[in-house]
């Protein structure tokens, strides 16, 4: 299915946004919103790269484990871990246990804290103009050319596990794009 589908409400929704309860709340309270501040789109961010090869329904229903283990994903905070904070991590059964995606989550939290400008600042800076909004998914790319610069800035910077499609999605989870269907109820703001 390609097309927006009737939830249980009768609203038109995104196709992908009718599948389980947590993914109907998702879809009609956050996903395409505009979303600003450090912290709030460093959480993105995190999520955005721990779901890197896993569905997303499980990051979204381990949220408020991630949240609690990094610190309501304080940058500050995350940034100040060390090696008790790491083994801690990765004996939590609450979050996603990578090594790799946890060094990243502490990582990025030193580069985000050491920005000039901040990390709102740097994200939105790709932005796309709005662009019509897609009549089904079969026109939601997966990677965009801002989505490729974006990465590539980060890369620069040195922030790790973000490529172009884990940006591109942060992109529309934080309403830098707009990828509501068009007939979906959710307003564009």
């Amino acid at each position: 299915m390609t097309g927006s589908v009737a939830g249980a409400d009768g609203k038109l929704r995104c196709p992908w946004g009718v599948s389980t309860p947590d993914y109907v709340d998702y879809h009609d309270e956050e996903w395409g919103r505009v979303l600003h501040g450090d912290a709030a789109l460093y959480e993105r961010l995190c999520l955005e790269a721990f779901q890197s090869g896993l569905s997303w329904i499980t990051i979204l229903r381990k949220r408020e484990s991630f949240r609690a283990a990094f610190k309501r994903f304080d940058p500050v905070k995350v940034a100040a871990f060390g090696e008790k904070d790491v083994a801690r991590l990765m004996a939590d059964a609450g979050i996603v246990r990578n090594r790799a995606k946890i060094d990243a989550a502490i990582r990025n939290a030193r580069l985000v804290v050491e920005l000039d400008g901040g990390l709102d600042e740097l994200l939105w800076s790709f932005a796309p103009e709005r662009r019509p909004r897609p009549k089904d998914t079969s026109e939601v790319p997966a990677v965009t050319d801002e989505s490729k610069a974006m990465a590539k800035a980060l890369k620069k910077r040195g922030f790790a596990f973000l490529g172009p499609t884990t940006c591109y999605a942060l992109m529309q989870a934080t309403g830098m794009v707009d990828d509501h269907l068009a007939d979906c109820w959710v307003s564009d703001r």
